[in-house]
């Protein structure tokens, strides 16, 4: 396991690297797709006219018709008689980017929330006189329950345990089963980390269904292998933050200032929720609500206890503060459960598991908590 560990982290660092090479070209792509994003979403024609190179087509479909050429001038002229700015209900995002050299792949996906339908645009695109382009796009049609609501996974850039040389990463399991139930459930997830970028992971075991499903999905993989930074989050666009456990969520992530500034935007001025699974629970020790005063200051929370960890273990020795301990001298009430048993606390706006088994419960309890807030 730790074997595997290693080697996907390695992989990611390997993606992470290429795409630093190409991050002009990358960053050039994601605006012509922002443009292409933006002007359909909010009629701005000029956004549209500036994603498309001139000569481009876009090869669709409808009914009696499975192949339906249509040249971007026709494209555009669709969007020309609504009124600029005004929202056409089409909410868009980049599932990746695949650039090399001159030439690109991109895949978007678009849905409409009130028809209850889902697109994937997939595009060629083309750097043309230093200026990148969409030459051609087609796209497939799927029913679909996507509403637009957000979820932010908070997760940690830290690949050692402190200042050892000793493998750490995020846990895949507290992941995926949180993803797949916020999926099911219509939401977007984005992930941010302190760095932005790729992240280690760890305990992964590609044998379990749901782990397979996942690490050979590339839009998944890409989204973790391109974690947003903190200045690319805008707070008013989430519901709830999701801080994931792992044994590098001890490093990096409480101490963030960023970080917790976003957290505490999104419950105070956005009311919404925030919540952690295992050691993820680091990452709430430390916030304070406007007034001061520690945010599970008199509240029920877990997360993976002192009692369970090996503490003759050279990584436990590396942890800057212990959760338990932390959150009882912030005055909190910290819970637990029996190991290897599900626990999740639920105190108002704050959502906690114990261990990864408790990851799904706890996502479920933030939906079913927005659900009543809606």
């Amino acid at each position: 396991m730790k074997t595997l560990s290693l080697t996907i982290s390695f992989i990611l660092l390997l993606i992470s690297s290429s795409f630093a090479l190409a991050t002009t070209a990358n960053e050039q792509v994601e605006e012509v797709l922002m443009n292409y994003i933006n002007g359909t979403s909010y009629s701005h024609t000029a956004q549209i006219e500036k994603a498309f190179h001139p000569q481009a087509n876009l090869l669709l479909e409808k009914k009696d018709t499975p192949f339906w050429r249509v040249p971007i001038k026709e494209y555009i002229s669709w969007f020309s008689d609504k009124k600029p700015g005004e929202f056409t209900g089409r909410i868009g995002e980049i599932l990746s980017i695949d650039v090399d050299g001159k030439v690109a792949s991109a895949k978007v996906e678009i849905f409409f929330p009130k028809r209850k339908i889902r697109y994937v645009d997939m595009f060629l695109l083309k750097n043309i006189s230093g200026q990148w382009q969409i030459i051609s796009k087609t796209a497939a049609r799927t029913e679909a329950i996507n509403h637009g609501k957000r979820i932010l996974f908070i997760v940690s850039n830290a690949h050692f345990h402190g200042k050892s040389k000793k493998a750490a990463g995020v846990s895949f399991s507290e992941i995926i089963k949180a993803h797949q139930a916020f999926k099911l459930a219509g939401y977007t997830v984005d992930f941010v980390s302190p760095k932005g970028g790729v992240i280690p992971l760890s305990y992964i075991n590609t044998s379990d269904p749901l782990h397979k499903e996942y690490i050979y999905n590339p839009d998944f993989m890409y989204a973790l292998a391109n974690t947003k930074s903190p200045s690319e989050i805008d707070p008013s666009k989430y519901r709830a933050v999701y801080y994931v456990g792992g044994s590098n969520a001890m490093y990096g992530v409480a101490e963030n200032d960023a970080i917790q500034h976003i957290s505490m935007t999104i419950y105070e001025e956005h009311n919404g929720i925030i919540s952690s699974v295992c050691h993820g629970t680091a990452g709430i020790v430390n916030l304070k609500t406007k007034d001061g005063k520690y945010l599970v200051e008199g509240k029920r929370i877990t997360g993976y206890p002192e009692a369970y960890e090996r503490k003759d273990a050279d990584y436990f020795k590396q942890f800057p503060f212990l959760i338990q301990a932390t959150i009882e001298q912030h005055k909190g009430s910290f819970h637990y459960a029996a190991r290897n048993n599900p626990h999740v606390e639920v105190d108002g706006r704050i959502i906690t598991g114990q261990n990864h088994l408790s990851s799904s419960l706890v996502a479920k309890r933030i939906i079913e908590v927005l659900a009543k807030q809606n």
